[in-house]
């Protein structure tokens, strides 16, 4: 989403901020803007709409030279997209501000600074915060005092760069929510929202922790913690070749994007969670609105995506009391389809330009539903552009053909969707929101929990290098991440598995089982555990070997052709989202023992552009 470039230095520093922003388009965003304290002595700015070609042309027309400055990409939450509403934003023609993430308390702010004197130009939350802390420079003449002053009363999250033409030796900046960096180099500093921005000019950073206020000067750096105590940031050091597309320590690109899920979990979750609850405003400008109305929920994808679609589907209903459908992109945009009233089209893709479903949602266009939204990987995508909000899942560059962090970052922001249509509804219970808002937050951890089991994986897979067929069992929620298991197996070891719930073993898969086939079950400690149970004593019954995913509190234990890999406690609702990665490691190791390319696999595409 949004993107934080500034810099303090002895050089002009304009291509600096302009090289940041480019570096940053990956994240989607609609708008670019810069702001210069200029060597003639004042604040000057140059915003525009669309993309940073666009603002690099501007300035190609009117340059701005100056040693101090700060730029943004903006993706609308508060205000349509448009050149007004883009950052930088000023107070008067002496401050200018850029922000990240959502101020949940404007609305108040902006009367109470209105009938201050205040004029607002723009329909954004982050003006509001050019104003009040314009207002407590008058109170305290220092930036970086005001800006502490300033952060007591905004409620959400942010992450904010300032620059001050009364102030012009330094950059201000906070953290509550949303990260920021800090770049070093030699008689210069530089900060951004991403280390990627700031590559090009320093391999030094130092990262702002939560509640962090940091003064950037060309030779110094100060930081202050939350509690307003003055503290140091280790300096970490970025070796050449740490990005995405270098394998690092992996053997294959597919393990690496196994692993780097913690991280961008974490990353999909930052600007869209408050206190107890998450920020609707995340989905878009309109997203409240438009959430009020929705009775009904219509998902089509391709793929994993599809299976991501499958599990949203338990959430929504059982959540917020939402009915939902879920179909295959091919299947929908080719046959009659019955619009319920008040129905969001909901697609999902890691590329946003997978062919059918592109196509259903421009079919969907036709049929009336209420609007659209997307939950994609790449902002700049044919699918984000078309659709009226977007939810992007923030999960990087991913290469391995067989998608994996696109996979469990798509399941976060269905659940983050799930939250907020019964927030704005509702229909959520008590209580539920605060509490898997807070499961969310400890969902990266849980998740390197289970990439601590690699080794055991590893030992297990040994049981299938010499196997040709594999079932997937599941139930409730855990039948679509049993689907997603088989899909990735197929995939890449070629071993023909399918995925069936567990219930319909006696009507018909269990005629399949045998010793030669082995059954991979997950088992999250909830109340279809027992039922469950009763299915795999009918697969060992028939001689099947079963390999179980179980809750450490499931109480289930090895025996004769039983092996149980005990899985860290999760709420049941999170419990797809972590039991996939051992599924996915299971498939990594399986596919390395057959010899096969695990990142390239036979007949398949990253990005499925045509029909």
């Amino acid at each position: 989403m949004c993107g934080i470039v500034g810099a303090v230095a002895e050089r002009n520093i304009t291509a600096i901020l302009l090289e940041g922003l480019k570096r940053l388009e990956y994240r989607g965003y609609d708008s670019a803007g810069v702001a210069v304290f200029t060597n003639n002595g004042t604040l000057e700015r140059l915003r525009r709409n669309g993309k940073v070609a666009e603002l690099e042309q501007a300035l190609a027309g009117e340059p701005l030279v100056g040693r101090l400055g700060i730029a943004h990409t903006r993706w609308a939450t508060h205000g349509a997209p448009c050149e007004r509403n883009a950052h930088p934003h000023f107070s008067g023609s002496d401050l200018a501000v850029v922000h990240n993430g959502i101020i949940e308390n404007h609305e108040a702010l902006r009367e109470r600074l209105k009938g201050l004197g205040y004029v607002f130009t723009s329909d954004t939350d982050t003006e509001v915060i050019a104003h009040l802390l314009d207002h407590k420079l008058k109170e305290q003449s220092d930036l970086a005092a005001a800006l502490k002053s300033t952060v007591k009363e905004l409620h959400g999250a942010y992450g904010l760069a300032v620059i001050s033409a009364k102030q012009p030796d330094r950059l201000v900046a906070a953290r509550s929510g949303s990260p920021l960096v800090i770049g070093l180099g030699l008689g210069e500093n530089f900060l951004a929202s991403d280390q990627l921005a700031l590559r090009q000019v320093t391999d030094r950073f130092m990262y702002l922790e939560e509640g962090d206020i940091a003064e950037i000067r060309r030779d110094s750096v100060h930081i202050w913690d939350v509690n307003g105590q003055t503290v140091e940031r280790e300096t970490v050091q970025y070796r050449d070749g740490a990005e995405a597309a270098d394998k690092g320590e992996y053997r294959h690109y597919m393990l690496k994007e196994i692993h780097e899920q913690p991280a961008v979990v974490q990353r999909t979750l930052e600007n869209r969670l408050g206190h107890d609850h998450v920020l609707v405003q995340a989905f878009g400008p309109q997203a409240a609105e438009l959430f009020a109305k929705v009775r009904n929920v219509q998902i089509v994808a391709c793929g994993t995506s599809y299976h991501a679609g499958m599990v949203a589907r338990y959430w929504l209903e059982s959540l917020a009391g939402i009915p939902c459908q879920v179909e295959v992109a091919s299947e929908f945009r080719y046959r009659k389809v019955v619009v319920q009233p008040d129905t969001l089209f909901v697609t999902i893709s890691q590329s946003g330009e997978t062919a059918d479903t592109l196509a259903a949602l421009r079919n969907a266009k036709e049929l009336g539903f209420l609007g659209s939204l997307a939950i994609c990987n790449v902002g700049i995508s044919s699918l984000v552009r078309e659709s009226d909000l977007t939810l992007l899942t923030q999960a990087g560059r991913e290469i391995g053909v067989a998608s994996t962090k696109a996979f469990t970052t798509q399941l976060v922001g269905l659940l983050l969707l799930t939250l907020s249509l019964g927030q704005v509804r509702g229909t959520l219970e008590a209580g539920v929101e605060a509490q898997l808002v807070e499961e969310l937050r400890r969902l990266p951890t849980r998740l390197g929990e289970a990439l601590a089991m690699d080794t055991t994986i590893e030992k297990v897979a040994e049981l299938f290098a010499d196997k040709h067929h594999t079932l997937f069992l599941g139930r409730g929620a855990q039948f679509p991440v049993a689907m997603e298991g088989a899909l990735k197996l197929k995939e890449i070891s070629y071993i023909h598995a399918e995925a069936y719930p567990a219930g319909e073993l006696k009507h018909g898969p269990l005629a399949l089982v045998d010793n030669d086939m082995p059954v991979v079950t997950v088992a999250p400690n909830n109340e279809l555990l027992e039922k469950l149970k009763s299915n795999l004593q009918e697969v060992r019954a028939r001689g099947g070997e079963l390999v179980v995913f179980a809750d450490e509190q499931a109480n289930m234990s090895d025996g004769e052709g039983t092996h149980v890999i005990n899985m860290p406690h999760i709420h049941d609702v999170l419990a797809p989202i972590l039991y996939t990665i051992p599924l996915q490691l299971l498939s990594y190791y399986v596919a390395v023992l057959k010899g096969t390319d695990v990142d390239q696999p036979r007949n398949l595409a990253k990005s499925v552009t045509v029909e």
